[in-house]
């Protein structure tokens, strides 16, 4: 990649290859003590947040834990509030102590955050507001958000089982840019006196081409398509997107690039969503989409994602909500969490390894026909979050064929 452009992925040579060879363990169905002496050791900033948030965190954190002693590292963990639940204990949604705890981090692993609670707060004082803040204090721009439609899961699907089979791509979202940062913004009134509210759609060439970059290198890893999503037909900012998206195209001549506008992305996506290998849009368009895409899985709940930039610490999360309907009673999927854990080995931390040993323990635990509500099907076993948590658990030195 280009240096401008570099990533903070440490001590991982192929960044973006998303399929690593699965290590096969020496003693199967065991899980071995932890190594006796750690040889490396990493700190990581634990943001629970809010609703189902510090149910899947206490889970995804059993299990960094164990995979990471069964390769020798050692984490320290700090636990900060954010979102509502710092909004109850600081009346901000991001404190300070939190941000710098975030920024002093070898990787921060986020549950969820937002409520019914919050929701009438004024802007500044919602929980999402402190997720934009978090990103923008940790200077991430580049999204990762895989959606795989994994063969056990198939039938959990909304769409026909020929359409979402085998179904692997991967939406590569502009995160610090775009309309949720744009201004001017904000209220006012016109020339009728009526109130108007009001954002910008902005994105300079060095935010676009950075981003291109990064989503080039990204399908050049994966199967060599690149399809840029855009709304060139009608904004500017987008025209500006698809001209620089296409010169930068110059520099990856073994990725094949195509262009697409967001409406039309949106009726693919489930119409043939296997036609798409890697897709690269805006902030707005990116989060749109990389929704509709979780549900061709099967689940919200299956979904992890990395934030990325170009120094510090990385910011690794499920694509879920908070879920409040349902916090505390012990029926979150923590999967999604799971596998955000295994991204931040891989990609924050240059740990494979350690990630090899999550990916290949939730397909084992998915094998083993354990499923929580939001993926259920007649003949699996229907388990709470702390149930699937101590079966991924157990999985976690086990050998499985393939990783996910």
């Amino acid at each position: 990649m280009a240096a401008s452009v570099q990533l903070n992925l440490r001590s991982f040579k192929a960044p973006f290859n998303l399929k690593p060879i699965a290590k096969q363990f020496s003693r199967p169905g065991r899980i071995r003590c932890a190594a006796t002496t750690p040889t490396k050791r990493y700190s990581i900033t634990l943001l629970p947040g809010d609703g189902i948030g510090p149910e899947v965190i206490c889970v995804a954190k059993n299990v960094l834990k164990l995979a990471g002693s069964l390769e020798g590292i050692e984490f320290s963990f700090q636990e900060m509030p954010m979102g509502g639940a710092a909004l109850d204990l600081t009346g901000v949604p991001l404190p300070e102590e939190t941000l710098s705890a975030a920024q002093r981090a070898d990787a921060v692993l986020l549950g969820a955050i937002g409520g019914y609670k919050w929701d009438k707060n004024e802007k500044h004082l919602k929980p999402e507001t402190g997720l934009l803040q978090l990103r923008e204090g940790l200077k991430v721009f580049a999204n990762l958000r895989p959606a795989t439609v994994l063969p056990q899961l198939v039938d959990s699907s909304t769409l026909k089982k020929d359409v979402a089979e085998g179904v692997d791509l991967m939406v590569v979202r502009e995160l610090t840019g775009g309309i949720y940062f744009g201004k001017p913004r904000g209220f006012g009134t016109n020339e009728k006196g009526e109130d108007i509210g009001f954002n910008t759609e902005v994105y300079s060439t060095h935010e676009i081409d950075r981003i291109a970059r990064v989503a080039f290198e990204i399908a050049r890893k994966r199967r060599g398509q690149l399809c840029s999503v855009d709304k060139a037909n009608v904004l500017e900012a987008s025209m500006l997107w698809r001209k620089r998206v296409t010169a930068i195209a110059t520099e990856y001549p073994d990725v094949e690039l195509s262009h697409m506008y967001v409406d039309n992305a949106a009726m693919q996506l489930v119409r043939y969503p296997k036609q798409f290998d890697t897709i690269v849009t805006n902030n707005i368009f990116g989060d749109i989409l990389s929704d509709e895409a979780s549900m061709i899985t099967g689940s919200i709940g299956m979904l992890p994602s990395a934030s990325l930039g170009e120094s510090g610490p990385g910011l690794f999360e499920p694509i879920h909500g908070s879920a409040p309907d349902i916090a505390g009673q012990d029926e979150a999927n923590p999967l999604a969490t799971i596998l955000s854990a295994a991204m931040l080995l891989k990609y924050g931390l240059g740990e494979a390894n350690a990630a090899n040993r999550i990916e290949n323990a939730v397909l084992d635990t998915l094998n083993r026909g354990f499923r929580t509500g939001d993926i259920y099907s007649t003949g699996n076993k229907l388990v709470g979050c702390k149930e699937m948590g101590e079966e991924v658990l157990k999985s976690v030195d086990s050998p499985v064929p393939t990783v996910i």
